[in-house]
């Protein structure tokens, strides 16, 4: 890895031979808007990706202000926005975001965005059917629908009963949504910190990526910017945390030191954890944006690392050897296939058996 400009040797890592990086859509390290097959589409900014039950793969496409579709054999083709930044809601390509951060999908196939630039989270149906579900200007307000404020939105994920959880990264909270549009704060309260504790007693700083298990616990990523305000000057936790349904907060990963060690719970590392995505075995997949890594997570806390050396760039091939420029978000098929937004790289990389 680069940190300042100085190659920086990292921890020697044993990887699973079995896994191979390539590259399922997009161009290296060239931003556009076309759809096609493979490296014939290209992506602007791709910021998160979540599957459906077809092995179907949507891309919150952040600067193009779009979703996409990627079918399993690489076909891209625009699936809603795409023509501008704004706010109106509307079918297929007649509705605008405005940067797009995180996607996530319900059991029917519905999409639910967080459109950090509007500060809004919009339902997406299988039509491309586009609504506001909650949200309208910034701040911070629990509400029904455009009656709630957020502040620059983040992770997104969807409950066994249809309840939208996101990141509201401005406000340093974790909130809920009901199917009907109802906004609460789960968790967290408006002054950063680490404390874990229930409801407004605990406190996150710089949460982003946000997953949601089996037995609907919230777990969240937290970055690891230091960063001044008003109210002074605050360290990210560089941590994954665990929310119960009831609102308590615990540490599941990460020491809060920057790194790459792999270990069990505390005693693992991170370099600016971002996306989050469970497996169907409850196995949480990390990516690491400045790391340049992806991480693995069993139920147990063990943390190992997946994929990428740690340096930045594009080459694919077998893990030890791929690389990676500024993951961001990552999609998990029923097959246990995953794919990565690589954000500086505009690509969309999978990572799969051999």
């Amino acid at each position: 890895m680069y940190i300042n400009g100085t190659v920086i040797t990292g921890p020697v890592f044993t990887y699973d031979s079995s896994y191979v990086v390539s590259t399922l859509a997009g161009i290296s390290g060239k931003s556009g808007f076309a759809d096609g097959i493979g490296t014939a589409a290209s992506f602007h900014g791709p910021s998160d990706a979540v599957t459906d039950a077809n092995g179907n793969i949507y891309i919150a496409d952040s600067y193009n202000n779009a979703i996409r579709k990627i079918t399993p054999n690489g076909v891209v083709t625009t699936f809603a926005g795409g023509v501008g930044a704004g706010a109106d809601d509307g079918t297929g390509i007649g509705p605008f975001f405005n940067n797009l951060t995180g996607i996530a999908i319900d059991a029917a196939g519905t999409l639910y965005v967080t459109d950090a630039g509007n500060n809004r989270v919009r339902k997406v149906t299988q039509a491309g059917v586009v609504t506001t579900l909650a949200g309208s200007t910034y701040g911070d307000v629990d509400g029904t629908g455009t009656a709630a404020k957020f502040g620059w939105l983040q992770g997104i994920g969807v409950d066994k009963n249809g309840n939208v959880l996101v990141v509201d990264n401005g406000n340093c909270k974790i909130k809920k949504i009901t199917p009907a549009g109802v906004v609460t704060t789960l968790a967290g309260n408006s002054i950063p910190g680490g404390k874990d504790g229930v409801g407004a007693s605990a406190s996150f700083c710089l949460p982003a990526g946000l997953a949601i298990d089996g037995n609907d616990n919230v777990y969240v990523a937290e970055g690891k910017f230091t960063f001044t305000t008003v109210g002074g000057t605050y360290q990210g936790n560089n941590k994954i945390r665990k929310i119960t349904p009831d609102g308590t907060v615990s540490t599941f990963a990460g020491s809060g030191t920057v790194g790459g060690t792999n270990g069990t719970g505390t005693g693992a590392s991170f370099d600016n954890p971002n996306g989050l995505r469970f497996d169907s075995n409850g196995n949480l997949y990390v990516t690491e944006t400045y790391g340049q890594r992806i991480r693995k997570i069993t139920p147990g806390g063990v943390v190992t690392t997946l994929a990428g050396t740690g340096f930045f760039g594009a080459t694919n091939g077998t893990v030890d050897i791929a690389t990676f420029y500024g993951p961001s978000g990552i999609g998990i098929d029923n097959k246990g296939n995953c794919y990565v937004a690589d954000f500086t790289n505009a690509l969309i990389r999978k990572i799969s058996m051999q």
